[in-house]
C-alpha cells in the first residue's frame, strides 16, 4: 500500500464505519497542511508514507468502535496486527500504535508527523510533540531550533485553527 487513496480503499474493503473513514480524511486534509509547511521550507519528508499512515492510523477502530465514541487505546494493538495480517509493511502498521504513543516509543520523523496531524486536526496543541517535530526539522536543515521555530509554530496554529470546522464536518 503506497497511497492515502489506497489505503481509503482498504479501510471501505474491511467494513470501517463511514465516522472512521471521515475521520481519516479530516486527519488527511490536516496533514497535507502539515507537508506543506515542510514544503515551504525545503524539509524532505517521505509524503506517501506519511498520508498513508495517517489513512491508517486509527483502522484498530473497526474492531473498537466504541472507541470512535470514547477514549480508549485497545484499538492501538488491533489495528497493528490487522494490518500485518493483511500485509501491510511493518513500518506502516507501526504508525498504528506510534501516533499515540509517540512520547514512549523510539518513533520516527514521519511518525512524528503522523501522530500530529492526529493533534492538530482538531485545533489541540501539543507542545512536546510540536518541539520534537522542531528539533528534527532544524536538525534536517542543520538549522537552530529558533531559526525554524517561528514558521513552524506559525503553521502548527494555523493548522489548528481550523479544528473546529473540521470537527463540525466529522461525522457524529
Amino acid at each position: 500500500m503506497k497511497t492515502a487513496h489506497e489505503a481509503i480503499s482498504f479501510l471501505i474493503s474491511i467494513g470501517a464505519s463511514d465516522r472512521l473513514i471521515s475521520h481519516a480524511r479530516l486527519v488527511g486534509e490536516a496533514g497535507e497542511q502539515l507537508l506543506k509547511v515542510l514544503s515551504d521550507l525545503d524539509v524532505e519528508v517521505d509524503r506517501n508514507f506519511v498520508l498513508t499512515g495517517i489513512a491508517l492510523h486509527d483502522v484498530g477502530k473497526v474492531r473498537h468502535p466504541e472507541e470512535l465514541e470514547q477514549s480508549g487505546s485497545r484499538h492501538e494493538a488491533a489495528e497493528e496486527a490487522l494490518l500485518l495480517e493483511s500485509g501491510i509493511s511493518p513500518d506502516l502498521a507501526r504508525c498504528c500504535r506510534s501516533h499515540a504513543q509517540f512520547d514512549e516509543m523510539d518513533v520516527s520523523f514521519q511518525e512524528l508527523l503522523i501522530a500530529l496531524s492526529d493533534k492538530l486536526w482538531k485545533g489541540k496543541r501539543v507542545p512536546e510533540l510540536e518541539l520534537r517535530v522542531i528539533d528534527n526539522v532544524a536538525l534536517r536543515l542543520a538549522a537552530d531550533r529558533w531559526d525554524v521555530f517561528s514558521d513552524l509554530d506559525a503553521g502548527f496554529e494555523e493548522i489548528a485553527a481550523k479544528g473546529d470546522e473540521r470537527l463540525s464536518r466529522s461525522l457524529t
